[in-house]
């Protein structure tokens, strides 16, 4: 499919008007039908060398009528948005049923199937338009957590595994016709990030740009995903996508769903989305919840400001729909609230960092080239230890934790993803947002694939020229995170304030005018050096940071600045009583 990026604008312009409809449970659907194991496998597969019952996604190819009839009951229903049938057609979930090289075949039926069924409708009744949504499951693995308790930093896939087999499914929707498409039903967010990553990537590659939505699942009334993210640290980590909406489905029934979707409403600046199930299922796996009594739930959502979207999920039929659809016509959508700027992070909690933060500290023992303690550690392949320094810095305090790996006898690729993997499995300490550090940007992109929050990379900067800044740039963009930048250009690192700053601004430019950077996801680093050094030079590099600080967060209104406190003192290394003084003196003027 070839043309320039056109984001069809039908949809963002219907949702400032009225609450758009989303269908209901395509797994419901079909199991009423009661298919026997012939039926699923049907011609196509009739030789297949296992059973393929319950492989709901291949009916799309084995009994296609059958999909493009539940298609159209939903839409006759009062559906403005009808998903594919598509929730496990990615090679991964494929795999089990040994249909791994069916995946882009399915998905570009069922999106064909879907595009039909909406035409037929939307000429029926044009005056009320109809759209397709490519539907992206999960997968049935997680990459951020092991699935063997016995080995926490194992994972049975990695990030680049899931970018392949998205990548596919999103080629095979987008040339079967869809309109949207939607990355739903997450449970963990470093998968969802891969998906988010394989989207853009395919939107490059095919030189077009659909609306994404994206619904993540809050899996019980601890507020978290699976993998342990709570609601709003899951949204500052996929607000880099831009996504069309933001919402939540599955797991939970609407009642159970209300205070998150509330608490999302508050904090999110893009449309809501909700899909929830049919209430909660019984001790047979059944949903039972009358189309009526999820209607009038969704009825409060709405009259209390928090749709904009709104369909259903696990045991809804037609008949929800059409319930849902008639309270939908009398609401009217959700307002978006003014939010203040501020650097949002997130690990499995959120950190915010606003015009209001106080001084935030990041944790530096878990640095190889910082901690001779904790360097030998990482050489040894104590790991467990390590963890433990990891654990100690945040009961310390540390608001964020830098990693670093540089050392010249150690693989730093493996050892970055064998440390954030473990850290993964640590609720105490994976909390907290991580600033990924490294003088190689192969060791930074380990990282990356690794971290399902919204992290920090330390750093990037002008020495190698502006095409490497600007590529590496959009790639910490694409994976998410916020990025710390060196006064550092092709001239060597800035020791004055006029180069500190010179450096700073023209970084600036480049990230906001030509990558599309948010201002509040740059934090510079204006280069704290040791004072003390018995050269006269020197003595005012302490001044010379702090006057060239006051000057960038006066002229680049929204970024933040950082800098190694233990420069400084350098000098006087071995003497932590002097050391120390400086620090608090150094911290009480910058602050």
């Amino acid at each position: 499919m070839n043309g320039t990026y056109n984001e069809d604008p039908r949809v963002d312009q219907l949702l400032q008007e009225r609450i758009l409809v989303l269908d209901g449970a395509m797994g419901t659907m079909i199991q009423n039908l009661e298919f026997s194991e012939k039926e699923f496998k049907g011609d196509f597969f009739e030789d297949h060398p296992i059973p393929l019952l319950g492989a709901n996604d291949l009916l799309s190819l084995t009994q296609p009528q059958a999909i493009y009839d539940i298609h159209k009951s939903y839409l006759y229903a009062g559906a403005d948005i009808i998903e594919t049938n598509t929730f496990n057609a990615q090679s991964i979930s494929l795999s089990d049923y040994k249909l791994e090289g069916y995946a882009y075949q399915l998905n570009k039926a069922s999106a064909e199937i879907a595009s039909k069924a909406a035409k037929k409708v939307t000429a029926e009744t044009p005056e009320k338009p109809r759209f397709v949504c490519g539907c992206i499951g999960p997968t049935n693995r997680t990459a951020s957590l092991s699935p063997d308790v016995t080995n926490p930093q194992y994972r049975n896939v990695t990030f680049d595994q899931l970018v392949e087999a998205y990548s596919e499914q999103i080629r095979g929707l987008i040339d079967g016709g869809v309109d949207l498409l939607m990355v739903e039903t997450i449970f963990d967010t470093l998968n969802a990030k891969a998906a988010i990553f394989a989207v853009n990537q395919v939107f490059e590659e095919m030189q077009l740009k659909l609306p994404l939505m994206i619904s993540g699942t809050i899996v019980d009334a601890s507020g978290r995903t699976l993998s342990g993210q709570t609601l709003e640290a899951f949204y500052y980590s996929i607000r880099h996508a831009n996504p069309l909406s933001v919402g939540l489905n599955c797991a939970l029934g609407a009642t159970q769903l209300r205070p998150y979707l509330e608490e999302l409403s508050r904090i999110s600046e893009i449309p809501i989305s909700c899909h929830p199930n049919a209430g909660l299922p019984n001790a047979f796996g059944e949903y039972e919840e009358s189309p009526e009594l999820t209607a009038s739930i969704i009825k409060e959502f709405g009259e209390a400001g928090f749709l904009n979207i709104v369909g259903g999920c696990c045991g809804t039929t037609p008949a929800h729909i059409n319930a849902i659809s008639d309270v939908a016509k009398k609401l009217d959508p959700r307002r978006i609230p003014d939010q203040k700027p501020g650097c949002r992070l997130s690990g499995l909690e959120p950190l915010i960092i606003g015009e209001d933060s106080l001084f935030v500290n990041i944790g530096e023992r878990t640095n190889v080239t910082g901690s001779k303690k904790f360097r030998e550690m990482i050489k040894d392949d104590s790991y467990e230890t390590a963890v433990e320094i990891a654990k100690q810095q945040v009961e310390q305090g540390a608001q964020m934790l830098d990693i670093n790996m540089d050392e010249g006898l150690l693989d730093s690729n493996e050892a970055m993803t064998t440390f954030l993997n473990l850290l993964a499995g640590e609720p105490e300490v994976s909390r907290v947002p991580f600033v990924l550090d490294s003088s190689r940007w192969e060791v930074l992109e380990s990282g990356l694939k690794c971290v399902q929050g919204k992290c920090v990379v330390n750093s990037i900067s002008l020495k190698d020229g502006e095409a490497t800044f600007i590529q590496q740039a959009k790639l910490i963009q694409l994976y998410g995170a916020a990025v710390i930048v060196m006064a550092f250009d092709e001239q060597g690192q800035a020791d004055t304030p006029e180069r500190k700053v010179s450096i700073c601004q023209r970084a600036y430019e480049i990230l906001v005018d030509k990558v599309g950077f948010l201002p509040e996801d740059i934090i510079f680093d204006p280069n704290i050096f040791a004072v003390g050094t018995g050269i006269r030079e020197h003595d005012s590099y302490g001044l010379y940071f702090l006057e060239a600080t006051r000057k960038i967060k006066e002229s680049l209104p929204g970024v933040l600045v950082s800098g190694g406190l233990s420069n400084i003192s350098f000098s006087f290394r071995g003497n932590d009583r002097i050391r120390e003084a400086m620090h608090s003196a150094f911290l009480y003027h910058g602050i």
